[in-house]
């Protein structure tokens, strides 16, 4: 039976993956999913948020050698990633090169992969470590169906200006151009009680893991991924 550790930034992704996405891969087959945030597991004030490659890496690593049959994979925001210094993410930087958000996003997992494979040596499997970049946040999942979203959380009144930034890109894995305009940052500006653990996670439930992937196709690749590891 298939055991996969996902690795994430916070409450509402952890909340995620143990409401929507764990019970998706439980009826694939898996024997075992589970998610973990950042940081230290003993502390909880000190979980959350993305941290240096240095010391999460490291995460990444024990968990890949503490059980030599895990998964392990990652569900983490790429503007959150620090880019500079002794902090750096893998091509977190040079990523900037690319024009589409896709292309940054998968340029930096793949660095991420050829990192944590160098660093675990040889006889490991990289099919064990699926890194996963959200392309610029968790709630760009949420313009996946701005209708069901707001119906979700009791505020349709706003849903012409949902429609308005949804209609302005190609996907809403795209929904960003600036640190001052992401997804949660247009959110927070036509909702200003906007809760992000509680109406984040009741948005997705009610929008659903199959129109989500229809609408952001990096992430439907990603979960497409998961799924093969389930050997029928």
């Amino acid at each position: 039976m298939i055991r996969l550790l996902i690795n994430v930034e916070g409450q509402t992704e952890e909340t995620f993956v143990k409401e929507v996405l764990a019970d998706h891969l439980y009826k694939k087959g898996f024997g075992k999913v589970n998610a973990r945030i950042f940081g230290n597991a003993r502390q909880r004030n000190r979980r959350g948020g993305v941290g240096s490659w240095e010391s999460i890496s490291k995460e990444f690593l024990r968990q890949l050698t503490e059980d030599n049959e895990v998964y392990v994979t990652t569900m983490v925001d790429f503007y959150g990633m620090p880019a500079t210094g002794n902090q750096a993410w893998p091509g977190r930087e040079g990523a900037k090169r690319f024009t589409s958000s896709l292309d940054k996003a998968k340029y930096v997992e793949t660095l991420m992969l050829d990192d944590v494979t160098q660093k675990m040596g040889d006889g490991f499997n990289p099919k064990r470590f699926i890194p996963f970049t959200l392309i610029h946040e968790f709630e760009s999942l949420l313009f996946s169906d701005c209708d069901v979203f707001l119906d979700s959380i009791g505020n349709r009144k706003y849903v012409t200006q949902f429609q308005s930034i949804r209609g302005g890109f190609a996907t809403p894995e795209d929904i960003n151009d600036s640190p001052e305009t992401a997804p949660s940052k247009r959110i927070l500006s036509i909702i200003q009680n906007y809760e992000k653990p509680v109406m984040g996670n009741i948005g997705i439930l009610g929008i659903g893991l199959v129109k989500i992937r229809s609408e952001c196709p990096h992430f439907s690749e990603w979960v497409t991924k998961l799924e093969s590891l389930v050997v029928k």
